[in-house]
């Protein structure tokens, strides 16, 4: 019976499903098929469908609790657009942070592998898909199947998952895909309810694994994955699998959401990956910023996208590449994207010659190179926002002598404050500093390495971002002309 009512409403809706819950009125010349059926006809076709309905009625209470059955075409819930509510940034992944042996061979990664991860949302959805990269890969990536569900207890780093609630994912209606060297897929979508501010497990098994050492990942994920030989991509546990905190492969999570609802973007390093925070706990600074914006209604349509990487430079390749060269990657192409916020150049600075001709160079061209970052994401209709370049006075790597650094990191603060070339400032450095010693950061908000903040640290950051900031208004006229 189900599928004589599918095959009766397509052929009464033309193969075509609605885009909104208000049908738009067809054209007088292109009536409804009803209204040209003689009336004795209809009556005999809306009979069948209430029957059909009534008969099918299991079935699509239990399509509600599991979403859409696989290989079913997925039609928009309203009339919205995607947003990313989650993102990592790729990396080559480091010789260290590979999968552990048995899971790395020479020239082989996770064969016959189920890799289980979660990952924090920001703004939840009814419908959602996810992004895979193969950004860094030596080969080609298979991926055999994938599958996601509700983290068990709904926390972070967990390696069981909510009975009933996993759903498989399919690419282009596959349940497996292979992304070419240098690539991204993205999944079809699927009926699959998030709540703001909540965990998703995501699982992927590669029966062949990636053929190569070089692979894709985010290493400081300050979440726990979890590895298990064989396929066991919607099983309710991994019993005796190997823990990595580390994220493999996975990119993005993108929710179908109103049109009101939008994305920041956070180009950053690793005081915004969060060095210092806990462990599964997702107490980061953009973390806690998505908590305070989340509880105010006027803000809570907005996802915060953390595109930062620790060891990542804005000037130079680091960990991962710099940020002039993701930028279009990581910002521009993310999906729902109308705001930025720019925290990174203290790796420029700190790599740099401690001398008053390296540092006088490197902050011109931080000042240069955070200009081509304005220009570019203003083209693409986003605002961005400096945020000032935080104390480092005391750490046994970048402090130095002379205070060549420190007189850098000042001519950087000092244009991002008065330049007025960003669409707003976010002062950082004084929501970190030390009054007494201002080149340093508040005891009380350090991690104990004088460069990286505590959960208390990352606190003070979040809360000196002004929430008008993200106040939805039209952009001033000329915007982009620059």
């Amino acid at each position: 019976m189900p599928g004589f009512l599918s095959a009766l409403l397509s052929a009464l809706h033309d193969g075509r499903a609605p885009t909104s819950k208000r049908p738009r009125p067809a054209p007088p010349a292109l009536a409804h098929p009803m209204d040209r059926m003689p009336s004795i006809v209809r009556l005999a076709v809306t009979g069948a469908i209430a029957v059909a309905v009534v008969a099918a009625s299991p079935a699509l209470g239990a399509m509600g609790a599991q979403g859409s059955p696989a290989g079913a075409k997925v039609a928009p819930q309203m009339n919205g657009h995607w947003v990313g509510t989650w993102v990592s940034m790729p990396q080559l992944t480091e010789p260290n942070n590979m999968p552990p042996a048995p899971f790395t061979q020479e020239n082989l990664v996770l064969a016959d592998s189920t890799l289980r991860q979660t990952v924090h949302i920001s703004v939840g959805g009814r419908q959602t898909r996810l992004r895979f990269s193969n950004a860094f890969g030596g080969t080609a990536l298979p991926i055999t199947r994938v599958s996601v569900a509700l983290p068990l207890g709904g926390q972070a780093g967990v390696s069981g998952i909510k009975a009933g609630t996993a759903q498989p994912v399919t690419f282009h209606g596959r349940s497996s895909v292979v992304i070419p060297v240098g690539a991204q897929m993205v999944s079809d979508p699927l009926n699959f309810t998030l709540a703001p501010r909540s965990n998703i497990t995501v699982t992927t098994y590669l029966a062949e694994g990636q053929k190569s050492n070089a692979i894709t990942s985010h290493p400081g994920s300050r979440t726990t994955s979890y590895l298990l030989a064989g396929d066991h991509a919607e099983a309710e546990d991994l019993p005796g699998a190997t823990p990595v905190d580390h994220w493999y492969f996975l990119s993005g999570v993108e929710v179908w959401s109103k049109h009101t609802t939008a994305a920041a973007a956070v180009l950053g390093d690793s005081l915004t990956d969060g060095r210092g925070s806990t462990t599964n706990m997702n107490n980061r600074w953009p973390d806690q910023l998505l908590d305070r914006l989340q509880s105010h209604r006027g803000t809570a349509d907005i996802a915060i996208v953390n595109q930062a990487a620790g060891g990542n430079r804005v000037l130079n390749d680091g960990l991962g590449p710099n940020a002039l060269a993701r930028l279009d990657r990581d910002v521009l192409a993310q999906s729902g994207v109308e705001w930025q916020i720019v925290f990174e150049g203290v790796n420029d600075i700190g790599t740099a010659a401690a001398t008053e001709a390296a540092q006088t160079q490197v902050s011109a061209d931080l000042i240069a190179a955070y200009d081509q970052i304005i220009l570019r994401a203003h083209a693409q209709g986003i605002r961005v926002y400096g945020a000032t370049l935080t104390p480092f006075g005391g750490n046994a790597t970048y402090d130095d002598a002379g205070g060549y650094r420190e007189a850098a990191r000042q001519a950087v603060n000092q244009w991002i404050r008065t330049s007025r070339r960003f669409d707003g400032v976010i002062d950082f450095d004084l929501a970190a500093r030390d009054p007494a010693n201002p080149r340093q950061l508040l005891a009380t908000l350090d991690v104990g390495d004088h460069l990286h903040l505590n959960p208390a640290g990352y606190k003070a950051l979040a809360d000196a971002v002004p929430a008008g900031l993200f106040e939805r208004k039209p952009l001033p006229w000329g915007f982009g002309f620059e």
